[in-house]
């Protein structure tokens, strides 16, 4: 029912191309060799990826970046080689997938990183500090390179036409990419006309565009990704939404000026968020992030650009979309993320089953945790994504009597695709609500997708006719009776706990209670254990103003499996930002009339022999240090010990245990391990 969102569904023109609907998919890194060829065009797999979310109803699909000059010489687009004639080739079948459904798509085309490349050999806009290693400084681009890359990006461009692609976009005056560097003061010194004043600033940008209308001509479509500020405090600071800092990058001022000279240049939209690698939580915010977070900066560019407006960034409310398209404050509504959790979302928005769709919950486990380690794109809570059409869930051949022990997400999901494969699904919760460690999980206001997830879970099963027993705990002799073809034990893990002399006190709660229903009155609070769950409760414990201090007994903070660098950064802001202290190497031995005795292993010592250093390095990872600590409240989050007892009782070849049950680790391998089983009973 369209109708419901007319704005949202009105078709527009960016350009010569008409798109159907004001629903663009965000680019995302695609380039695993399961995905991307050796040309630089996409395989079968990784067209069906995009094909799929056309198929969804997507209007627009922006592919992933496509390195014009990270192929050798001859075998991609790039250059006009023989790898340009099997680019041309190979990517017709993506341009007429998603033209079946309707749907227009533009490749991404990028010159890639400078210094937020993972080699500080690669050439930035000067000589600079590396993102990931500021100890190293990646040189400065030659004026050769630059004109290199021009003659790239049209050839690529030239390409893409030539394959039935709709358009290209640039990639990027963005997210503090190589041609964002170009573009800012602070991360350009060049004295040459490719630095000093904007409109040089500005240059390598406005003769890429003009060297790819020249080739493909004026009427084909070009993008831009655009980032409207960059929200960077220094190098690798950023800043925080609401926070009051200078401008180390590209103000809002500025964008201005700097997006009407672009598209002054050429440029046929703008496709818009915020950040850069050194605020990286902006351009790929988690769930700390507000919804929508870069609304209303883009809503501010919009007033002084011509061009449509694109606007991405945890904007997946159809409502809010339209209402904005409506007034005519942005043009179209960008998805990534969403899209990956489920590649239907367009079409649900268009029927109105918004109860139906599948959140992202901000994790980036499967995404771009993935992406960085050069694997395939995919989601956590979708383990399809990237694989839809071979590792999607079919009828089995005989239907079967499945028991599912345990209502978190391992035993939820592994319910959901039973009962999808057609079998007879019965699934006992010990407690009266289904979610399991979940529930305290997603119980922070800011996780109100991660409780759109648990909604969606219970909607599905129910749905699917699957029978739930809560409040009913089973035993050996229940599975034993009841002869079930196949066993789920997805019982889930018990918080650890610590022997420490006091911890006994109703002051010292453990996270699922604190989580769920401590109201802690105290104004010093201590926080035991520095891994995810223990960071985010000291970090909304300092944003309600309590003085807080983390006490880790690893030499780092935040060894959680799967954390990505955007989720990773945030948190370290805001441990800052609220006056989180982190005390590392450091264990708590007493608890006693509101104090904490503290041991720190002091590990820098350098008064000290080294035959003494080595000894105690060796013998005690340091030297002890005694310290206390004043503390109203203490919060204890030390992991999770897998519950395995009924599986140990019940082993064999037709029991099948998941979830953290088998490991705690993180919601991608709960649900990825169920997904996996389940799909081949």
């Amino acid at each position: 029912m369209a109708n419901q969102y007319p704005a949202l569904f009105s078709p527009i023109k960016i350009g010569s191309m008409e798109v159907k609907n004001r629903i663009a998919m965000m680019p995302m890194g695609v380039f695993s060799p399961r995905l991307m060829g050796p040309n630089g065009a996409y395989t079968k797999d990784g067209a069906d990826y995009y094909i799929e979310r056309a198929k969804g109803g997507v209007g627009l699909i922006i592919t992933g970046l496509l390195p014009v000059g990270w192929l050798p010489k001859g075998h991609g687009p790039g250059d006009q080689g023989e790898g340009f004639n099997k680019y041309v080739e190979q990517q017709k079948y993506l341009a007429e997938g998603v033209h079946k459904y309707g749907g227009k798509v533009v490749v991404q085309i990028t010159a890639l990183s400078g210094r937020s490349s993972a080699s500080a050999s690669d050439p930035a806009a000067c000589e600079i500090q590396n993102v990931w290693d500021p100890t190293k400084k990646n040189p400065e681009m030659t004026k050769k390179e630059i004109h290199d890359y021009i003659e790239m990006f049209a050839n690529a461009s030239l390409a893409c036409k030539l394959a039935g692609i709709d358009g290209v976009e640039v990639h990027a005056v963005h997210e503090g990419y190589l041609l964002d560097q170009f573009t800012i003061a602070n991360t350009n010194s060049r004295t040459d006309e490719y630095g000093g004043s904007l409109e040089n600033r500005l240059r390598f940008p406005s003769e890429i565009v003009q060297a790819i209308k020249a080739k493909c001509g004026s009427d084909f479509p070009v993008l831009l990704r655009y980032s409207v500020r960059s929200y960077m405090k220094g190098f690798n600071r950023g800043a925080l939404p609401g926070e009051e800092f200078v401008e180390f990058g590209r103000s809002l001022e500025e964008s201005i000026v700097a997006a009407q000279k672009l598209v002054e240049a050429g440029y046929d939209a703008l496709n818009c968020d915020n950040g850069s690698y050194d605020s990286w939580y902006w351009p790929h915010p988690p769930t700390y992030m507000p919804k929508a977070c870069n609304l209303e900066d883009v809503k501010a560019l919009k007033k002084y650009v011509s061009v449509p407006v694109v606007c991405a960034g945890k904007f997946d409310n159809p409502e809010l979309a339209n209402n904005v398209i409506a007034k005519g404050e942005i043009d179209m509504m960008g998805m990534g993320r969403p899209l990956l959790a489920d590649p239907e979302l367009v079409n649900k928005f268009a029927k109105g089953d918004l109860d139906n769709i599948r959140p992202c919950i901000g994790c980036h486990q499967g995404c771009l945790s993935r992406i960085f380690q050069m694997k395939d794109i995919s989601c956590a809570v979708n383990p399809a994504c990237g694989r839809e059409l071979n590792y999607g869930v079919a009828k089995a051949d005989k239907q079967k009597k499945v028991l599912i022990i345990g209502g978190g997400l391992a035993g939820m999901e592994a319910a959901r695709v039973c009962a999808l494969r057609g079998h007879t699904v019965d699934l006992f919760e010990k407690t009266d609500k289904m979610g399991g460690a979940f529930i305290a999980a997603s119980a922070e206001e800011y996780k109100a997708d991660d409780r759109r997830l648990l909604k969606w879970y219970i909607k599905q099963i129910k749905d699917l006719n699957v029978n739930i027993f809560t409040n009913k705990e089973v035993s050996k002799e229940f599975v034993n009776e009841n002869k079930y073809d196949e066993v789920f034990v997805a019982t889930g893990a018990v918080e650890r706990k610590l022997n420490t002399p006091g911890f006994d006190n109703k002051k010292v709660t453990y996270a699922i209670d604190t989580l769920l229903h401590a109201d802690i009155k105290g104004q010093n609070v201590l926080v035991v254990g520095g891994g995810l769950t223990g960071i985010e409760i000291a970090c909304e414990l300092g944003k309600k103003g309590k003085n807080v201090t983390v006490v880790e007994a690893c030499d780092t903070i935040l060894n959680s499996f799967g954390i990505c660098a955007a989720n990773y950064n945030m948190l370290m802001e805001m441990l800052d930002y609220y006056h989180v202290n982190v005390m590392k190497s450091t264990t708590v031995t007493k608890y006693e009339n509101g104090v904490a005795e503290l041991l720190t292993m002091v590990k820098n010592f350098p008064n000290i022999a080294n035959r003494a250093k080595l000894m105690f390095t060796a013998g005690l990872g340091g030297i002890p240090k005694k310290s206390e600590l004043k503390a109203d409240h203490i919060v204890v989050s030390v992991g999770y010990t897998s519950d395995k007892k009924l599986y140990d009782e019940l082993k064999g070849e037709k029991v099948h245990l998941v979830g953290d049950a088998d490991k705690p680790e993180n919601v991608m391998k709960a649900i990825w391990d169920a997904y996996e089983i389940a799909r081949n009973v």
